[in-house]
């Protein structure tokens, strides 16, 4: 468990701080229309300015010193004047927008490339659903941010100072009394502002454990209805669904007590200034019409500051965002291509382990010192018993994970040497649980190759075994498997999956408990389908059940993260040792029952 410490928290403090310059930073391709929507703000910042003004030639120089001319000239200025601002704000929401939204979908796309490429040590050890919250939520929030709130705060800005000189400029005595209760404004919105970033964290966390129950009861629903849990699932839904509503209230809270509160504040400032100014016209010191263009000014500078409560809220949330979504993105990928990778080319397929040690969580190791040469072409099947370290082993040859000391090398080259997507091309994996993506057969077939000829396709089906199946469906191999092949049957998305490997060609194949949830018969079908794919090709075959292995090259039998025995069926079972145990219990007491 990480210990926070005050470099930690100086760094985590720095990260917050850094926020706005990452945004402006991802912004940068957009910088011209960026700038030319920041010119049409302060143009409509302008033209809210200037009314109150107008309002102070209307009393002074209209209705006391009875001057037509201005009468005649003032319509056609109202007129200009917001035509002037309506134009501008077109220009800035439409630009803003533009760019703000380009902004995100960047920044969305960044967010999943990078989900992609994440260790599967993190993505394993997290929840979907929040992952899939960071994505949809977060970035949903953050386009708030930088499409309305920013915009808001831009042109309140701007309109707040304009309005600030010409109070400056009308009477300044009267200007800096109204001022006095600005830094009991300020602290009131600095500490508001501290409660709603703690408050939006609070909200997007429940929000993605929202989204996560969500989706666990959606992908596990055949196991909710075998087991009569729907109960169960919506307590836990009702239950997530309640703190996040809890959560979203407390926001509202206290937004809404910041605006009331300011309010008040400024409404108070308010009386005090029509008090005092009054008293200045009375004494001559102030014309009318500058008293109503001073209160004019105050009056329409509540909308500013009130916007700003309003816009610190969402900024809050909206940093918030930002936060969890830049602390993802600053987590290091474990496995990344090296700068000036080496050059692999068409693999032989000799694999070797070099005193590899790993573990998932420090001080547990879960392989330890595990030393092998596997030659090209040679069938291994690696058996033992449940977390011996099976699986952990043949994932490091594609590189989903590095060992914490010792090397995997393939012909010779330390695969932290190669670059992946090379090295991957060449090594095909069949997984226990045979996912298919949402498409055709034939899409699932040559998934991640779009150029691939249905011929080549055919030819992969036929080593599979599922050829004839595939070609008995009316639309053949254009037919749809839905949603993760649910209408498939498990033998039948194994031997896709197979023919999925096998069409690339690999040099390497990987095939990871890939019969284990089968009945005996739909067991031999892919057994064939297997042995088939095999040929000519280096082939690691992880398994339970020890009868899919008896005709491998070797087996190695791990133990509590070591390799415990090696050699072929025969020599393991004349041996007597773990091998010999499994194979018994597996068939009681002979291989007449195989």
């Amino acid at each position: 468990m990480n210990t926070l410490n005050p470099a930690s928290s100086q760094g985590a403090e720095k990260k917050k701080r850094s926020v706005f310059l990452r945004l402006l930073e991802a912004s940068r391709p957009y910088r011209k229309r960026f700038f030319l929507a920041v010119g049409c703000m302060f143009i409509a910042s302008a033209c809210n300015v200037v009314p109150p003004w107008l309002l102070k030639n209307v009393v002074d120089d209209v209705l006391i010193a009875k001057d037509l001319a201005m009468l005649n000239t003032l319509p056609f200025l109202l007129v200009a004047l917001f035509a002037g601002k309506g134009i501008a704000s077109y220009g800035h929401q439409y630009l803003m927008n533009w760019v703000g939204q380009n902004v995100v979908m960047d920044l969305r796309l960044r967010l999943y490339d990078h989900l992609q490429r994440m260790s599967l040590r993190y993505l394993y050890g997290k929840r979907l659903g929040e992952l899939m919250s960071r994505i949809t939520n977060d970035v949903t929030i953050l386009q708030n941010l930088v499409t309305s709130v920013i915009v808001n705060l831009v042109v309140q800005t701007a309109t707040f100072l304009g309005m600030v000189g010409f109070l400056l400029y009308i009477n300044w005595k009267l200007t800096l009394i109204t001022f006095a209760v600005l830094p009991l404004t300020v602290v009131i919105l600095d500490r508001a502002a501290k409660k709603l970033r703690a408050v939006g964290h609070t909200i997007q966390s429940e929000l993605a454990g929202l989204s996560a129950v969500v989706h666990e009861a959606f992908a596990a629903v055949r196991i909710v209805r075998s087991f009569a849990t729907e109960d169960l699932e919506l307590a836990r839904f009702r239950k997530s669904n309640r703190e996040n509503f809890r959560a979203v209230m407390h926001g509202v809270q206290v937004q809404a007590a910041l605006a009331g509160i300011i309010e008040v504040v400024l409404i108070a400032a308010l009386a005090v200034i029509l008090w005092l100014g009054g008293g200045e016209v009375v004494r001559g010191e102030l014309t009318p019409g500058e008293l109503i263009a001073f209160l004019g000014y105050l009056g329409f500078l509540v909308q500013p500051i009130r916007v700003f409560t309003s816009v610190v809220s969402s900024m809050q949330l909206g940093l918030a965002a930002a936060d969890r979504i830049f602390a993802l993105l600053d987590i290091p990928e474990e496995t990344t291509s090296p700068a000036n990778p080496v050059p692999l080319g068409m693999l032989e397929g000799r694999v070797t382990f070099r005193d590899v040690r790993f573990s998932y969580v420090p001080g547990q190791p879960v392989l330890k010192e595990i030393s092998l040469d596997v030659r090209p072409g040679e069938r291994v099947a690696v058996v033992g018993a449940t977390g011996a370290g099976k699986s952990t082993l043949v994932d490091l040859i594609p590189r989903f994970y590095d060992p914490d000391s010792g090397s995997v090398l393939v012909d010779g080259a330390d695969v932290r040497t190669v670059d992946l997507r090379e090295l991957r091309k060449q090594i095909g994996v069949v997984p226990q649980d045979p996912l298919l993506m949402k498409g055709s057969i034939a899409f699932n077939i040559s998934y991640g190759l779009p150029e691939l000829s249905l011929e080549a396709i055919r030819g992969a089906a036929e080593t599979a075994g599922i050829a004839g199946f595939i070609e008995s469906l009316p639309e053949g191999y254009d037919t749809e498997v839905g949603e993760r092949g649910v209408t498939l049957s498990g033998g039948q998305r194994q031997r896709i999956a197979i023919a999925r490997a096998v069409v690339r060609n690999p040099r390497i194949l990987i095939l990871d408990e890939a019969t284990s949830s089968l009945d005996l018969e739909v067991e031999r079908q892919v057994q064939a389908a297997m042995n088939r794919a095999m040929k000519g090709r280096t082939s690691f075959i992880i398994a339970h059940r020890l009868s899919t292995v008896r005709n491998a090259d070797r087996i190695i039998v791990l133990d509590e993260g070591c390799v415990a025995e090696e050699g072929t069926h025969e020599q393991l079972i004349a041996a007597g040792g773990i091998y010999c145990r499994l194979h018994a219990l597996q068939f009681r007491g002979g291989e007449g029952t195989e």
